[in-house]
């Protein structure tokens, strides 16, 4: 088995160390190869996603993302600016399958902007499309209105689409998974207003009949984003289109405390997957230290689960990360009186002993 290590920039670097320290520690039979992407890439070959990087990621059999961005390359071309990497990797590689879990960990509870009693227990998942919508529809651009408003002034405009067999995919990813957790989907549209998604509810409603065993409920994006923090713990898997999967993803990180503890997979129909934690590059606390590495390392777990075949392995890693939570030890972006404030670096450390079988201490006094 074959691992692409693609750190990319801020502290994708830092996060994706320690991920890489936590597979190590497993002793599994597998090669790694790093190469660069995002704005490192665009440095050293001029361009965010080099021929040289993808063709790592198509022979590899997963890979292991960190996050892509700076807001020094926000004045490139579109076309080279480090986002364009990852949506070129989930293009090229056919990733349309985008998996977010929404975990509030017991130890994590008062973490959450949300009381305590509306996110203990929490357990959703964000099935997210990953390759159409207005993300990758054409044609799209800027131009001189000939209508509309205002005639004969600059305008840019974007194209909402979906095919039918785009949405029939997405919907069997979702209901396959709800029938081994809560058997409930939520599918999100916007079907009120937009022709694109009275489509996307028409489909899956088709879809649904292949799988009776599964409840099925259509809710409008507006009431989702409200639901999720008004009564979070009502959803199960949660199905939607490539844009409003993205806002509605980051919404949920954020009620289990962090988006520092959000990981994804991005996977294609073979269970091919990119695997990367739910948040950006972060620039500004780069090579500080300070960046939560659980996200990814947590990524990590979801690779070895669904992509390379190791449920076991995954296990282990999700088991040490409990035991480090409640030990007390917690990054800045989690921390709270009571709890031990460490680094990226003291937390990989920690998830990496405990794994080697080693006790963490638990935290008894307030630092």
């Amino acid at each position: 088995m074959k691992i692409a290590i693609l750190p990319g920039d801020g502290i994708g670097t830092e996060i994706v160390a320690q991920a890489v320290r936590v597979l190590d520690v497993l002793d599994l039979k597998f090669e790694t190869e790093t190469a660069l992407v995002g704005g490192a890439a665009y440095e050293a070959h001029g361009h965010p996603l080099p021929e040289s990087t993808l063709a790592l990621a198509k022979a590899a059999d997963a890979i292991l993302f960190g996050a892509v961005g700076d807001w020094k390359y926000d004045k490139l071309e579109r076309a080279l600016r480090p986002e364009q990497a990852i949506l070129g990797l989930r293009k090229h590689l056919g990733l349309f399958a985008n998996f977010r879990p929404a975990l509030c960990y017991e130890q994590l509870t008062h973490a959450s902007s949300l009381k305590p009693e509306l996110v203990s227990g929490l357990d959703i998942l964000i099935i997210r499309e990953l390759t159409g919508d207005i993300y990758f529809g054409q044609p799209r651009g800027r131009r001189t209105a000939v209508d509309g408003h205002f005639p004969g002034a600059e305008e840019a405009f974007d194209t909402m689409r979906y095919s039918r067999p785009e949405i029939e995919r997405i919907a069997h990813v979702a209901f396959q998974a709800a029938r081994k957790r809560g058997k409930k989907v939520t599918s999100v549209d916007k079907a009120n207003v937009l022709e694109t998604f009275q489509f996307w509810k028409d489909v899956v409603t088709e879809v649904h009949a292949q799988y009776p065993d599964v409840a099925l409920e259509h809710m409008y994006v507006d009431n989702a984003a409200m639901q999720l923090v008004r009564a979070p713990k009502k959803f199960d898997v949660v199905v939607t289109g490539n844009m409003f999967g993205d806002i509605l993803s980051d919404e949920a990180a954020m009620l289990t405390g962090s988006i520092g503890m959000l990981p994804s997979a991005s996977l294609d129909k073979n269970n091919k997957g990119l695997y990367e934690p739910s948040h950006g590059s972060a620039p500004d606390i780069a090579g500080r230290d300070l960046a939560n590495p659980l996200a990814t390392i947590l990524s990590a777990a979801m690779m070895l689960r669904f992509s390379l075949n190791l449920p076991e392995s995954a296990d282990r890693i999700e088991s040490a990360v409990r035991a480090v939570l409640s030990a007390g030890l917690r990054t800045a972006d989690i921390w709270s009186e009571g709890t031990k404030k460490v680094g990226t670096r003291e937390m990989g450390d920690a998830v990496v002993a405990s794994l080697r079988g080693k006790t963490i201490t638990p935290i008894t006094t307030k630092t």
